[in-house]
């Protein structure tokens, strides 16, 4: 009752002054921090330590491609067209020209090379190996490492990166690498299930993100490049559609090696986040568990079976399962996973879709090369325990509980209740 009074107390005082109250749900990130799912890996500063009681034995890897070239060249194209056809009219802007040059730099450095592996990305990957190898080097000593990847080339070129650098750091570990389609349950689960098929396709889905949309996209970032004579309403091209084009080609930049670029010129920061939002909540409801469904995250179950089976299978002495096991897929692999598990900050249920960017954002969640790394450690009387870690850093497993070390016995009947009922 307090609260609520207080606050009527502030918007009281707002209308005398005739001052529009603030939005709640209006975020302030970063530019590097909107790039969303395209901001190049956060490396962490400090490698965390673990108790002198216990001893890694395994580890469990997801990973996420590294960064790469823009997946196509659509939003290149869109974002073209749009331009020269203010070009063409007189109507295009000087910041304009400028977008347009930026185009034609992005088209021309991709060189064909649509959705490839590029040289960060490599560096990304090699950086995890590195970090992992340093950190974990009894793992390694003449032991086996089973890597598996799907059948995308950038997922391939990751696995390839990150086990060349293990194998440069210490040349006695025996590695098994395989990929292709036999490996889409488990790292590209979202290909083919005909449930999620139909929930992407559902016209639930299809109204909450064009709503979202029609509501939230700024297009005065269109003016300024199109120029005030230019119709938005009568090109062939939704404005909202060119509006989230050029955020995704500005967004992409830095991943593909481009930092030269002062994104301020085409973009406020409320432009930014606003336009951020937009891909943020798309891949909230496409790619985790919403009030929408629950199917988006369920898909991941065969993932999470093998993780589990392989630690058992490993404690149980079984010779197949290795003491390092490598999975390389998509982002689209990752955010299912992590919001089955409920990883912090990677599983949040609302109605309120406007708060999305508060709790559940993409930049945390889904760099380049994310990953998810579950580390077994063995402890005193040989009891068991797990430490997961998101993107090289601890996070808690057992919601309502910060602890980082979990017994394998709590953590796997936990991660048990988490798959799905079928």
């Amino acid at each position: 009752m307090i609260i609520r009074r207080f606050c009527l107390v502030i918007l009281t005082v707002l209308s005398a002054l005739n001052l529009p109250a603030a939005d709640p749900t209006e975020t302030s990130y970063s530019w590097t921090e909107c790039q969303g799912s395209a901001m190049p890996y956060p490396a962490p500063e400090h490698i965390a330590a673990w108790p002198d009681s216990l001893t890694p034995v395994m580890i469990n890897h997801v990973g996420r491609h590294g960064a790469r070239f823009p997946a196509s060249p659509r939003h290149c194209n869109i974002l073209t067209g749009a331009l020269r056809k203010a070009e063409s009219e007189g109507s295009i802007t000087p910041a304009g020209r400028s977008l347009l040059k930026l185009v034609q730099r992005v088209t021309a450095e991709v060189d064909g090379n649509w959705g490839a592996l590029d040289p960060l990305g490599m560096a990304e990957q090699r950086g995890i190996a590195a970090r992992m190898i340093t950190t974990y080097p009894e793992l390694f000593k003449n032991s086996t490492v089973n890597a598996i990847s799907s059948y995308s080339p950038r997922c391939i070129m990751s696995m390839d990166e990150f086990t060349h650098q293990l194998a440069r750091m210490d040349n006695s570990v025996e590695l098994n690498m395989a990929s292709g389609r036999r490996f889409s349950p488990l790292v590209r689960f979202f290909d083919g299930n005909a449930e999620y098929t139909e929930f992407r396709t559902s016209e639930a889905l299809k109204t909450t993100l064009h709503d979202f949309r029609a509501q939230h996209c700024p297009l005065t970032q269109l003016k300024r490049v199109l120029g005030d004579k230019f119709n938005l309403d009568d090109y062939s091209v939704p404005a909202t559609d060119i509006a989230m084009a050029e955020y995704s080609v500005l967004a992409g930049l830095s991943a593909m090696g481009i930092d030269d670029v002062d994104v301020k010129a085409y973009l406020t920061p409320s432009e930014q986040n606003a336009l951020w939002s937009i891909a943020n909540l798309q891949h909230y409801l496409q790619h985790s568990a919403s009030t929408l469904s629950s199917v988006p995250a369920a898909i991941a179950a065969p993932l999470l079976d093998d993780i589990i089976a392989k630690t058992d299978g490993f404690i149980a002495g079984d010779p197949s399962v290795a003491r390092v096991n490598l999975r390389f897929g998509h982002a689209e692999t990752l955010m299912p996973l992590l919001s089955l598990m409920h990883v912090p900050g990677c599983y949040y249920l609302t109605n309120y879709f406007d708060t999305v960017g508060l709790h559940w954002r993409d930049f945390d969640i889904v760099p380049m090369a994310a990953n998810l790394q579950i580390i077994l450690f063995q402890g005193p009387s040989n009891r068991y325990y797990v430490r997961v870690e998101l993107n090289e850093k601890p996070v808690s497993l057992i919601p309502g509980s910060d602890a980082l070390y979990v017994d394998w016995s709590v953590a796997r009947n936990y991660l048990q209740r988490c798959m799905p009922l079928y």
